[in-house]
C-alpha cells in the first residue's frame, strides 16, 4: 500500500517526545504527529493521550522529498456532532432606525454602538470606584 498525502492509515506509536509522537507506518516508514495534531483539546503532555505501542489512525498531512512525513490524529477522526449549535458570535445588538424610518448606515450603527459601549464602561468604572471608596 503506497502512502499518499490525505490518506488515513493505521500506525503504531514508536516514540514520544515533548513536541509530539513518532508513528511507524506501513512500508517501513515513520512519521511525526506534532503535539498540536494529537487531539482537538489542548495537549499539555503527550503521555496523557498516547502510549508507546498504541495503534492509532493518522491522516498524512505532508510528505517531503527528504523523507519527513507529517501526520495528524485529530484530522483522522470524525468530528463529534454538537448537541446545540453555537455560532461563536456575540449577541446581536440592534438599534432602532432613525426618525425617518430609513435603515441606519454602518457608520451610524458604529457610532451608536460606541456611544452605548462608552456609557456601559463609565457605569462599570463608577461602580468599581464606589466599591473601592467604601473599603478605605
Amino acid at each position: 500500500m503506497a502512502l499518499e498525502v490525505g490518506s488515513i492509515v493505521e500506525g503504531k506509536v514508536s516514540g514520544i517526545t515533548g513536541f509530539g509522537a513518532f508513528v511507524d507506518l506501513p512500508d517501513k516508514k515513520t512519521g511525526l504527529v506534532h503535539i498540536s495534531e494529537i487531539a482537538r483539546d489542548y495537549v499539555k503532555d503527550v503521555h496523557d493521550h498516547l502510549t508507546v505501542g498504541q495503534t492509532v489512525k493518522v491522516k498524512i498531512l505532508t510528505m517531503e522529498p527528504n523523507g519527513k512525513i507529517s501526520l495528524s490524529i485529530k484530522k483522522a477522526i470524525e468530528p463529534k456532532p454538537r448537541s446545540a449549535p453555537f455560532s461563536g458570535r456575540p449577541a446581536e445588538v440592534t438599534f432602532p432606525a432613525s426618525s425617518g424610518g430609513a435603515e441606519l448606515s454602518f457608520e451610524d450603527k458604529m457610532a451608536k454602538f460606541k456611544q452605548s459601549s462608552d456609557e456601559r464602561m463609565l457605569d462599570i468604572k463608577r461602580n468599581v470606584e464606589s466599591r473601592r471608596g467604601r473599603r478605605k
